[in-house]
């Protein structure tokens, strides 16, 4: 097969070593411990184990929770531009996965930002908007959500 494919499983069914895994990730995620070594001691796991799982399993909450957006802009060449539609992403619940910036050409350069956007509830349209309202934005358009 060349795309991986996911499944959808009662709780009840996992292997315990797959239910720690995923409570030591909560217990990451939530900042109840610091390093992966108390997490897995918390939840009496091995780290072999928890590396094993860790990018294999998640909850369905947790997959619903986050979208992958990217967005095309042109930027003017100005110090603070991209600082400010970086700051606007972020407090929208964008973090930065890749930006691609062309070299500008005559004040203005193509930037092309994809972020994981933890909180959707916030929506896309209103961070377009938000962005489209900033100094030195000249145009942004959503060109990739998964």
């Amino acid at each position: 097969m060349d795309q991986e494919q996911y499944v959808l499983v009662k709780w009840s069914i996992l292997p315990e070593a797959m239910q720690k895994t995923i409570e030591a990730k909560k217990l990451l995620e939530t900042q109840q411990v610091k390093t992966i070594l108390e997490a897995v001691q918390r939840v009496g796991l091995s780290r072999s184990a928890f590396y094993k799982y860790k990018d294999s399993i998640y909850p369905v909450s947790a997959l619903a929770r986050e979208e992958i957006v990217t967005l095309s802009m042109n930027l003017a060449h100005r110090s603070g531009v991209l600082s400010s539609v970086l700051s606007t992403a972020a407090v929208h619940g964008g973090n930065v996965l890749t930006i691609h910036q062309t070299i500008p050409l005559q004040g203005m350069a193509n930037v092309v930002i994809t972020l994981e956007m933890t909180r959707p509830e916030v929506g896309v349209s209103e961070l377009l908007a938000e962005i489209r309202r900033l100094d030195g934005v000249q145009h942004v358009q959503l060109i990739g959500r998964g």
